[in-house]
């Protein structure tokens, strides 16, 4: 008989580099042990050094693979990475309801690390009151962080997304300085759990991207979120250490070496 995987839904764009969205996510979803079940939302002109032009697909062309996915798959938890535009976010949470609840991991990708744009503000307010209330846990790294939250203070703005109805806020600290990286994990009413990771060279294309969808495998698989982001961040160091050289830019993790 056939084996069987939980499985993940995963809305992301596509980069052309491989190096995040889509590819990041189906390599590290499935590294951690789950199926990926990809829907694109938006196509993008990318590099390892910058994002250089997206454009979003279809609202209803989505939906209408979502829907044929699910009626035909079980989801066991969802991931969702660059929109690509509002109208997606507001048909995403019609049809994500009909889902009915499952685990939901939100990276709210808003710009690249080169510094190009991948959402505006009219997408960004949609994510707000749309995508993220309806989230297990969001995943901002730190520019994205204090964009949304209102403030340079982690704390802060975590509590902000909070009270905005997040369910947990995972702060990740990729984009500072020093010999070590800090992720810190806020929760409701609750003490904010803590990760000290090494500090390895700068930064690499997809890092946000792979740990956001290994922790969805996780939480497909049943593990509590943080026993689930605590497996993922293993995952992504590992991934980070092996990096390989692709163009120019950033290095991508490697993502090939399973972690079950």
């Amino acid at each position: 008989m056939p084996n069987t995987r939980p499985q993940v839904l995963v809305i992301s764009g596509l980069d052309p580099s491989g190096g995040a969205g889509i590819q990041a996510d189906i390599q590290a979803i499935t590294a951690m042990g789950a199926h990926p079940l990809p829907v694109l939302s938006c196509l993008t002109v990318q590099d390892t050094c910058n994002v250089h032009g997206a454009e979003p697909v279809d609202p209803e062309l989505i939906a209408r693979q979502i829907r044929c996915v699910a009626a035909d798959s079980p989801i066991h938890a969802i991931k969702t990475g660059a929109m690509g535009d509002h109208r997606i976010v507001a048909m995403l949470r019609t049809v994500l309801e009909e889902l009915g609840p499952l685990p939901l991991v939100v990276d709210p990708v808003i710009k690249a690390a080169g510094g190009g744009e991948l959402a505006d503000e009219k997408l960004v307010a949609a994510m707000r009151s749309e995508l993220f209330p309806m989230a297990s846990v969001l995943t901002p790294n730190g520019p994205e962080l204090a964009q949304l939250g209102g403030s340079d203070d982690v704390t802060a703005s975590a509590q902000a997304l909070l009270d905005d109805g997040a369910g947990a806020v995972l702060a990740t600290g990729g984009h500072g300085t020093g010999p070590t990286i800090e992720n810190r994990l806020f929760r409701r009413n609750q003490v904010a759990s803590s990760w000290q990771l090494e500090r390895v060279g700068g930064e690499y294309h997809g890092s946000g991207c792979t740990l956001a969808a290994a922790i969805s495998a996780g939480l497909a698989k049943g593990l509590p979120l943080p026993e689930a982001t605590e497996h993922a961040q293993i995952f992504t160091e590992r991934a980070i250490q092996g990096a390989l050289r692709v163009g120019r830019g950033q290095p991508v993790p490697d993502r090939s070496l399973t972690n079950e």
